[in-house]
Formats: C-alpha cells, sequence, structure tokens
C-alpha cells in the first residue's frame, strides 16, 4: 500500500506536465511565443493565449486523461484501504480491509489518497466546471453510464476528502517530520487546501478557521528568510513548503523537464544543458508589475531577476521563467520541485478572506519585506488593499500556475477586481507587440477582448469525451 501510494504521488507529475498551458498562458503572466508556428502544439497554444481555445485542443484533453489517470490510482488506494464516499451524505466511510495494517497506518495512507484526490479535482473543476465524480475503480463499459455531475458535487466530494484527511493525516511541526515522510501530505497540507476550497467558494469564515490553524505554532511551518531559499535544489522541503511536487535528477526518470521547457527557444547551451523550449514565456506586462511594485521610481522588485530572465535585445528580447532553472547534467532531467501550497500562500489567503484591515495588510507586508520590498502603508482603501493583494500574489506566486486561480476566485472574494477586465486590460497592454501572427485575418483588439467572457473562464470539456460515449449525450460547456 506504500508502495501504490508512492505511485499517486508520481502520478502529479504527469498531471503538471502541462498544467501550465491551461493557467499561467490563460492569465496575464505569460504568453505563446511563436505565434506564427503553424504546428499544432504552437496552434493549440495560440487559441488558447487568446481564450478562444477548440474542444479538440490537445493540451485541455491530455491535462484531462493525466488528472483521472491519477484520480483512478487513488480510488483503488481507497478501495483496498476499505474507505467508500457516499454522494447522498458527502461523507468517506471507513469499512473493512483485509490488509494487515493498524488503524492509525490505514487513516494515514487513506488521507494522503484523500488529499491527492481532492487537490486533482480541485483543479478540473475550477478549470472545467461540473466533471465526472468518479470515486471508485470503474470499467470502461461502466464509465460511459455516468455523465457529468454538478459543480456542486464535485466540491462536496472535495470538502469532504479534505475534511477527512485534516482529521486523519499525520499533524506533526514541521521539525518533528521523519526523512521517511518528508514530502508527504500531512494534516496541515489539508488545512491550507481546504482554506483554498472554503475561500473560493466565497465561505471566509470557515477559510480563516482553516487557513489559522496552519498559521499555529504547532504547525512549525513560516516563511524562509529569503525568496531564493523557498526553490534552493540544496534547499528542498523547508518549512515554508507545505506540500510540493516533487522531482529528482539522476537519470531516474523522475527528473523536472520545466528548465528545459521554459528556456528560451533556441538558446543553445546559453541557458541550460539542451536548449530551451521556449514555452511559457513571461509577458512583458508581468516584467513591468515587478518594476513598479515599489514607488514610481523604475526599480525592479527582487524577486524579478529571480523569476524572470532575459535572452537577446532589442526587438528579439524574450522573457522566459527562470523559477526552475538548475544546471541539467541529461535533458529534461531537472530537480527543482514545483510547490503546491506555501507558507507565504495561506497567509495571503488570510488576508484575501479577512479583508482591508490592519492584520491582513501585515501578511502582506510580511510577504513583501521577505523579497526585499518595502512595506505598505499600515492604513489603505479598499482599492489600494484590493490592488496590493492581488500584485503581490501575482509576483510572489509567478510561474506556480497560481495567476489563473486567483483571478477567478477574485471574482468572488473582491469588489474591485475580475478576471474578466484583468484579462482585457492584459491584451490592450500586450497587442501592439503580440498578438500578431495568428489566426489570419489578425483579430482586433476588441474582438480579442470579446473571447473574455465568464463562459471562456471555463475550458471546454474534451471533445474526445463527447464523441466516445454511445451511450450518454454529454453537454459540452456554454460558449463551445
Amino acid at each position: 500500500m506504500r508502495i501504490a501510494m508512492v505511485g499517486c504521488y508520481n502520478g502529479m507529475q504527469r498531471a503538471m506536465s502541462n498544467e501550465w498551458q491551461l493557467t499561467e498562458l490563460r492569465s496575464d503572466n505569460s504568453k505563446q511565443a511563436e505565434t506564427g508556428s503553424q504546428n499544432s502544439f504552437n496552434l493549440d497554444n495560440n487559441t488558447m493565449d487568446m481564450f478562444f481555445p477548440a474542444t479538440g485542443n490537445n493540451a485541455i484533453y491530455t491535462y484531462w486523461l493525466n488528472t483521472y489517470n491519477n484520480i483512478r490510482n487513488t480510488n483503488i488506494v481507497l478501495q483496498k484501504l476499505g474507505v467508500t464516499y457516499d454522494p447522498a451524505t458527502g461523507a468517506n466511510i471507513f469499512g473493512t480491509s483485509d490488509i494487515p495494517m493498524t488503524d492509525s497506518v490505514r487513516k494515514q495512507l487513506a488521507g494522503e489518497a484523500m488529499f491527492i484526490r481532492a487537490h486533482h479535482y480541485f483543479n478540473l473543476v475550477r478549470l472545467y466546471g461540473g466533471v465526472f465524480l468518479i470515486h471508485t475503480p470503474i470499467s470502461a463499459a461502466e464509465a460511459k453510464t455516468i455523465n457529468r455531475s454538478s459543480v456542486n458535487d464535485i466540491y462536496k466530494l472535495i470538502l469532504a476528502d479534505l475534511t477527512t484527511a485534516s482529521t486523519n493525516l499525520s499533524g506533526k511541526t514541521f521539525s518533528q517530520i521523519s526523512a521517511g515522510d518528508i514530502g508527504k501530505a500531512s494534516r496541515w497540507a489539508a488545512k491550507a487546501l481546504l482554506g483554498k476550497v472554503y475561500l473560493t467558494l466565497g465561505r471566509k469564515p470557515e477559510a480563516i478557521t482553516e487557513l489559522t490553524g496552519v498559521l499555529t505554532a504547532s504547525s512549525g511551518y513560516s516563511l524562509e528568510t529569503t525568496y531564493p531559499n523557498v526553490f534552493s535544489i540544496t534547499n528542498e522541503m523547508n518549512r515554508e513548503i507545505i506540500f510540493t511536487i516533487r522531482y529528482k535528477a539522476g537519470g531516474l526518470g523522475l527528473g523536472s523537464s520545466f528548465g528545459n521547457d521554459f528556456a528560451a527557444g533556441s538558446s543553445g547551451s546559453t541557458i541550460i544543458n539542451g536548449s530551451g523550449q521556449g514555452w511559457n514565456t513571461a509577458t512583458f506586462d508581468l516584467d513591468t508589475a515587478y518594476m513598479t511594485t515599489i514607488s514610481a521610481t523604475p526599480v525592479y522588485d527582487p524577486r524579478r531577476v529571480f523569476n524572470i530572465g532575459n535572452f537577446g535585445t532589442g526587438n528579439s528580447l524574450r522573457l522566459y521563467p527562470r523559477k526552475y532553472l538548475n544546471p541539467v547534467v541529461i535533458t529534461n532531467d531537472g530537480e527543482s520541485d514545483w510547490p503546491i501550497i506555501r507558507y507565504a500562500d495561506v497567509i495571503l489567503m488570510l488576508a484575501e478572506a479577512q479583508g482591508n484591515n490592519a492584520t491582513s495588510i501585515g501578511y502582506i507586508s510580511a510577504v513583501r519585506t521577505r523579497a526585499g520590498v518595502t512595506a505598505l502603508s499600515t492604513s489603505l482603501t479598499t482599492v489600494q488593499f484590493e490592488q496590493a493583494l492581488s500584485n503581490e500574489r501575482r509576483l510572489e506566486f509567478a510561474f506556480e500556475n497560481q495567476r489563473f486561480f486567483d483571478l477567478v476566485r477574485f471574482n468572488t472574494t473582491l469588489t474591485t477586481i475580475t478576471a474578466e477586465q484583468t484579462i482585457k486590460n492584459h491584451f490592450a497592454r500586450e497587442y501592439a507587440s503580440h498578438y500578431i501572427r495568428y489566426p489570419v485575418p489578425r483579430l482586433t483588439l476588441a474582438e480579442l477582448q470579446a473571447k473574455v467572457d465568464a463562459n471562456h473562464l471555463l475550458l471546454p470539456i474534451p471533445q474526445y469525451e463527447l464523441d466516445t460515449n454511445t451511450q450518454l449525450v454529454i453537454a459540452q460547456n456554454p460558449g463551445y
């Protein structure tokens, strides 16, 4: 069962391999660099970037497939542990298991599987809306008899999984975690993710309860002393990393490809051994945000040089993500982990849930000063507070696949910032220099901005799912 759980953790890598296409690329952080290329990968990225992906977009289906593959892994583990989910009551039930183990070990393993399953469904429901609620292993024939569930029913499972996990997972403080348990889901990871789910649902009091619980001394987590320390490959699983998807270099088949994926294309060995693909290119919009965050004086936020690299000059200048860039001996075999929940995320979510008050401003300032940026004024208007919160999350979590989800959540939690207007403003700022070659004829700015609406905040259900089900008619999302 422990080996099976290793498989579930490993399965998270597959979904992560292209999550940036569905998140960062659809935000104001990232853009498609090869706008004139006619190969299918780049054409898919073009339309994803510009908010009108086709229902047959390969990235959309690849992510869907990899996510459901790992949900299946977690369902198998839970079945063998004798754990079932009751959709009627929204509760996980611990039955009997014929595998000899102590009750505490069984509940720990079940909690880990539930955390991973909840993580996957949380991403699916935010990206696609109501999806297929599969909570036990099923056959291909059975799958064709199950239609999409409502958004509410998906969240019911997520809340059940995380509530159960937070009760049963280890609550050891950070300093007490043994070498064999490093990287596993913990009570603090479950509570932090549960807090984000509640915040996404607009249930702020419950979010505050869960997030405050992670801030207690009993968790042992806190901010790292410097921003680069959080991501150093010699300081992995540090006191700020509450949960991360782990990678291991060394020719084991467990390394990260992101250093090569994101380094500037055709850069040879200048940036990384094996050159770069040029994917997930940083926008000039994000670059400008780092420059203006300190004051009116055009000085870069110190996080900029860590997160964004320059390749080329003048009109050929390309900005690329540096966060996952470390030396590699073998191409696509990096060491960098991908953080899912950090302590900085927890305190900034708490600020978002509490709203504009001195404590919330203090949380934002703590993240700023750790990064080497001046603290905020202790008194802000609602507009100033919400803009400061949005900016801080954007700069702090750049290229961690947080920005798109943040913008959509702000539609519920903030009053002066919306996802649609933010993306429309982004298009206006980037239009002259970027959205120029595809499709032909070129969309006007007004036509491009018109693509950004509530319907297109969701992705389409992969067309393959609709076409191959011969027993059910599966509804496509509105607008596709």
